[in-house]
């Protein structure tokens, strides 16, 4: 398995105004990604994730240190075409990516900036409208959709470009349950059966408990990665930087507050209960 990105010694700066100076927002922070993972991304307000998740695609460039997206660097402009169509970028709010009035054009915008055929571009946007389930609604008008429908339509405008890797910026946020639960399972899909790297930046612990791996960050640096299981069993220090484990895990937690002596790697409510019925003692 090969290295998606990989992000060495970066440190960024947004400019300041005048005599406002910038804010830092990294000094020196280095992760590795690997092709074909599923890595979640967490951690507060004001903590680098969506200045991080910016520079996997070039919307932002380094100060310092290096970013690299598939071997090519974020800073060589030749590269900046392939890159974009390498990793695709899905933010929070849908409605700021539909641009057509019809939902098969809408996928379409981006293989027609590519240049691609007609006859490419049918196939793609069937094809990708077909892995996000939203192929009977081709025809519709986006802004009649659900919050969901829509996010899983800019999920599948960035799928027709056929990228290597798909970054969502917090894609969940504006959305109700169910609509969270059909992007979710959308990219959990295509990254089980396209092999497609996803980083997702979230702050809901349930969706990033369901990722392969977690990465937090705090004031600009990593505070915790690996497992899900891993990162979320460390309770005090995600309440340490502000942050909560999964409601299944902090029950646990709470639990063993009282007396109780009970393992912290239950994440689902399943598991969570049979952690209960095989360690709770009456």
């Amino acid at each position: 398995m090969g290295t998606a990105i990989n992000v060495e010694h970066l440190s960024y700066t947004y400019p300041g105004a005048d005599d406002i100076p910038g804010i830092q927002v990294f000094e020196d922070l280095s992760l590795s990604i690997d092709e074909g993972s599923f890595v979640a991304v967490l951690g507060g307000n004001g903590c680098g994730k969506s200045t991080l998740a910016k520079h996997f695609n070039s919307i932002l460039l380094p100060c310092g240190g290096k970013v690299f997206v598939f071997g090519m660097d974020t800073m060589d402009e030749e590269k900046l075409l392939m890159i974009r169509k390498t990793t695709g970028m899905v933010f929070q709010n849908p409605d700021n990516q539909i641009v057509a009035n019809v939902v098969e054009e809408d996928v379409a915008f981006g293989p027609e900036n590519l240049g691609i055929s007609s006859a490419e571009i049918r196939r793609r946007v069937d094809a990708a409208l077909h892995q996000v389930g939203m192929y009977d609604y081709r025809e519709h008008a986006p802004h009649l959709l659900s919050g969901g429908q829509k996010q899983r339509i800019a999920i599948a405008g960035i799928i027709a470009m056929e990228p290597k890797c798909i970054v969502l910026d917090e894609p969940t946020a504006m959305l109700d349950p169910r609509g969270r639960r059909e992007v979710i399972e959308t990219i959990e899909k295509l990254n089980r059966e396209k092999g497609i790297t996803v980083v997702l930046i979230t702050h809901h612990m349930d969706e990033a408990a369901r990722a392969q791996r977690v990465v937090v960050l705090h004031d600009g640096k990593i505070a915790a990665d690996g497992s899900p299981k891993e990162v979320f069993s460390q309770v005090e220090l995600l309440h340490g930087i502000g942050l909560a484990a999964p409601e299944t895990v902090e029950l646990c937690w709470e639990l063993n507050q009282m007396g109780a002596n009970l393992p912290l790697d239950g994440l689902s409510p399943e598991q969570c209960a049979q952690t209960l019925l095989e360690n709770w003692k009456v």
